[in-house]
């Protein structure tokens, strides 16, 4: 998510500051709402690219990661854990942190498997350029995702918020935009303007931050259909997901997202070393590769746009190599992650936070769960 300044008089720049993703140090439990040990689905052959292990030792793996890692995650400057891969291939617990750790502060092994420190920084919103199509700019309906867009009334504390309208999906027969919670339902609290997300809000295209605060002209694409995924954050689900239910004729009803065309109705389990692309508001189309996998991070958010902060807890999300915020930046919140081929390529995660160094997403699956919806694909 990002935000800019409402649009004054004598201040009509969009100066794009996030929906704070500030990562925190807490124990290991949660990320996107509730604890869950891993399922099959997270053992299974697909999850083993990139490692050389089979299911019953990726397992094993994940067993130590989870029980020796809410330890670490109470030390002062680690700010998550997950699986990776050593340099042969052998899995390996990745322990991110802030900054270099100095030497003997991190254990060089855990039950036998090698500690690999990953220095990600706070897990923070970006700021980058955009590619040669504009996913900013405002559309002729029916609209292609991997957009700006947001709620027509995302703005509070003299700032407007929005991100990206990343997928599509359908419940039966009726089609949804996918994208984050904090993105189409991040306002609940009704402190700096009065009010909170609401069922049947109006969702447009592009978001306020492309639109000088002002929704007036913009695409009126969609209606609110679900609320906050991470608000209380202790007793909310695993995922920061949210839908809003098409208007007819507003949306390409083949899914289109922006220069990836259309994509596949199946969908992928991440797995290390996956080749991967997205399509955002921020940096465009842009690829990368899955470097982290059952990873438990604590992300801190606003409970409305430039408002209060709170933190979530997540466990067994995906972990996507972000150098220099080039994959991943402020304003991205909300696309969808695709494997990287070139002809309808299939779901593998929502994105919803990251750092300079690392993106992380939701994996598809408990997301498309929760929802009790599917990809709209071929």
């Amino acid at each position: 998510m990002r935000r800019s300044p409402t649009a004054f008089p004598s201040l009509l720049a969009a100066l794009a500051l996030v929906a704070i993703l500030i990562a925190a140090l807490a124990g290991c439990s949660k990320q996107s709402s509730l604890v869950t040990a891993p399922d099959d689905a997270a053992v299974s052959g697909a999850s083993l690219a990139g490692l050389r292990a089979t299911p019953a030792e990726l397992a094993a793996a994940i067993r130590v990661q989870e029980g020796r890692g809410a330890a670490l995650m109470r030390m002062p400057g680690v700010v998550g854990t997950a699986i990776t891969a050593d340099a042969a291939g052998r899995p390996a617990i990745m322990v991110l942190t802030e900054a270099r750790m100095g030497a003997g502060r991190l254990p060089a092994t855990l039950d036998g498997y090698a500690v690999i420190e990953e220095v990600t920084g706070k897990i923070i919103a970006h700021k980058g350029s955009g590619s040669g199509v504009s996913h900013t700019a405002q559309q002729t309906p029916p609209i292609q995702l991997g957009t700006s867009g947001g709620p027509a009334n995302d703005l509070a504390n003299g700032f407007c918020c929005g991100g990206t309208l990343g997928s599509l999906v359908h419940i039966g027969s009726t089609q949804y935009i996918l994208s984050n919670s904090h993105v189409l339902a991040g306002d609940v609290t009704p402190g700096g303007n009065g009010t909170v997300s609401a069922i049947g809000d109006d969702i447009i295209q592009p978001g306020l931050i492309d639109k000088n605060c002002s929704p007036s002209g913009a695409n009126v694409v969609a209606d609110l259909s679900s609320l906050s995924t991470l608000f209380p954050p202790n007793s909310t689900p695993n995922v920061d997901c949210a839908i809003a239910q098409v208007r007819s004729g507003m949306v390409s009803t083949n899914g289109a997202i922006l220069e990836v065309g259309t994509i596949s109705a199946g969908t992928l389990a991440a797995s290390v070393g996956l080749a991967v692309k997205k399509s955002g508001r921020t940096t465009g189309l842009t690829r990368s590769s899955i470097n982290g996998i059952n990873a438990s991070v604590n992300v801190g958010y606003s409970d409305e746009c430039a408002g209060g902060s709170f933190t979530k807890s997540f466990t067994g999300q995906v972990l996507i190599k972000n150098n220099g915020s080039r994959f991943q930046n402020s304003g991205d919140s909300g696309s969808l992650l695709l494997e990287d081929v070139s002809t309808n390529p299939r779901a593998v995660g929502l994105c919803f936070a990251g750092s300079s160094s690392i993106a992380v997403a939701n994996p598809i699956g408990p997301v498309l769960s929760h929802l009790g919806a599917a990809m709209v694909g071929q």
